[in-house]
């Protein structure tokens, strides 16, 4: 049990799962819960997937082109801009995008279009970035950009080599994402390993761009007011994603890096024990974590309660 959500005093729901944290060096310092089983990181694979693209020769013009690679972004005007501009460098445009059309995540960008009748677009769906910087890279290697998703594409294929290269164990299982794209189960160890390492690794290499790029640029990784965006603005050197379904990884170098998979596949407890983790086993400030450290829970007009880690994370 990693969360309590108490109302007035009331333990009223807990939520399961298992967390992790490693060293430098991978190694595992602690864990709770069955971290060897295989699990869906989601999205939180996208920082290790965007090392393929630069492998594979696309070379962005930007940080900031990285950062969106390896993001999940809100469908902010910026971040559907600068998606379209990474596939216009490579001579492509949103009709190559393999992921689906969607309705953009950022609340106020939504009604918007709602208000105008916009229809859902590719550019607008969370993906779009890394689907972008998938063809810019199929386009720079000189393979087809038709079929890019499929699991026996060579990029796919090096995709899938580098998330067990950097895990440190062969991938257990590939399935088909919410975007469309090849999802590799690993387990929680190699999903913190597999982070840890880009944080670790030396200049100039494709693990360390994209961490770079990322923590300068962690607004185009999520978007105004999400998690990510915020945590990696408030902790310095933190790299920070979340995936689908309860899952979520941070690095810090020198530290180490935490994974955590809620058994419920629900957000609402991730940041509690991701704040946990980071403040009690890799050292980060309880006042820097303070805004995700518990969540409230409200009832009329006023907070009557919180979801908070459970002492198996904070004891």
């Amino acid at each position: 049990m990693l969360v309590e959500v108490r109302r007035s005093g009331f333990l009223e729901s807990v939520h399961r799962g298992a967390a992790v944290v490693v060293g430098p060096e991978g190694e595992v310092r602690w864990s709770a819960g069955d971290v060897a089983r295989p699990v869906l990181p989601r999205s939180a694979n996208k920082p290790v997937q965007a090392t393929a693209y630069l492998a594979a020769g696309w070379r962005p013009r930007s940080a900031e082109e990285l950062a969106i690679a390896a993001g999940s972004h809100a469908g902010e005007d910026g971040h559907r801009d600068l998606a379209a501009a990474v596939l216009a460098s490579a001579g492509l445009g949103p009709e190559a995008l393999g992921c689906p059309p969607a309705l953009p995540g950022h609340e106020h960008t939504r009604a918007a279009w709602l208000v105008a009748g916009r229809a859902p677009e590719r550019l607008a769906m969370n993906c779009s970035g890394k689907h972008s910087a998938m063809l810019a890279a199929c386009v720079a290697a000189g393979w087809p950009t038709e079929g890019y998703l499929d699991r026996a594409h060579p990029l796919q294929q090096d995709i899938e080599d580098r998330l067990g290269a950097a895990a440190g164990e062969p991938v257990a299982v590939v399935v088909v994402d919410g975007c469309g794209a090849p999802q590799h189960g690993l387990s929680l160890t190699g999903l913190a390993r597999g982070v840890g390492s880009l944080v670790a690794a030396p200049e100039g290499s494709p693990g360390r761009a994209v961490a770079d790029a990322v923590r300068a640029h962690p607004w185009y990784v999520a978007g105004t007011g999400r998690e990510d965006t915020d945590l990696m603005t408030a902790v310095p050197g933190l790299l920070v994603k979340g995936g689908a379904d309860g899952v979520h990884v941070a690095a810090l170098p020198g530290r180490g890096a935490v994974a955590v998979k809620l058994d419920d596949g629900g957000d609402r407890g991730r940041t509690p024990v991701l704040a946990a983790l980071l403040q009690h086993h890799l050292g980060v400030p309880a006042e820097a974590l303070a805004r995700w450290a518990v969540t409230p829970v409200t009832g009329g007009d006023g907070v009557v309660g919180e979801v908070a880690p459970s002492a198996v994370l904070t004891g």
